[in-house]
């Protein structure tokens, strides 16, 4: 585990035990996930009880304890994305990716979720991955959008 880089996170909050959940966002930045290492390091930088940024970890949605994909591949279900075949679209990213919701592929490069609501509604159904929306989202799409990404764009 990289320690330099927690090093440098806890020095950008002065190790001050107010912003462990600043400090967990930022290793969560840093390792797509929150590994038991750096949470055991943090621990000891900080001064906080480890079974503490364990609590946090499990709380908050945000944090994983568990490895996350290059590519987050968020599919809304909410009402709106639901109604106009979000199911169908979440079906072709598990065929696709060969992982259920919740799933990470063996490679590391993607993690397909599904989540309740992403907040826009009127452009369903809707997909985000990483930081990026594509909306009106058809199960067709998904085979361009993952060549997309992979840098492999083809005319069709």
């Amino acid at each position: 585990m990289d320690t330099a880089k927690i090093d440098a996170i806890v020095a950008r909050w002065d190790a001050d035990p107010n912003y462990v959940i600043e400090m967990l966002q930022d290793v969560q930045d840093a390792f797509r996930y929150l590994p038991e290492e750096a949470l055991r390091y943090l621990s000891d930088q900080v001064k906080v009880p480890l079974r503490q940024l364990y609590h946090l970890g499990t709380f908050f949605k945000a944090f994983s304890l568990t490895p996350k994909g290059e590519y987050e591949v968020q599919v809304c279900m909410g009402t709106a994305c639901h109604v106009r075949g979000a199911s169908r679209v979440l079906d072709a990213f598990e065929r696709e990716l060969e992982v259920p919701p919740g799933g990470t592929t063996d490679d590391l490069k993607y993690t397909l979720e599904d989540v309740r609501c992403l907040g826009c509604c009127s452009l369903a159904p809707v997909v985000q991955v990483n930081e990026e929306l594509t909306s009106a989202v058809n199960p067709g799409d998904v085979p361009r959008m993952l060549e997309k990404l992979e840098g492999k764009e083809v005319a069709r």
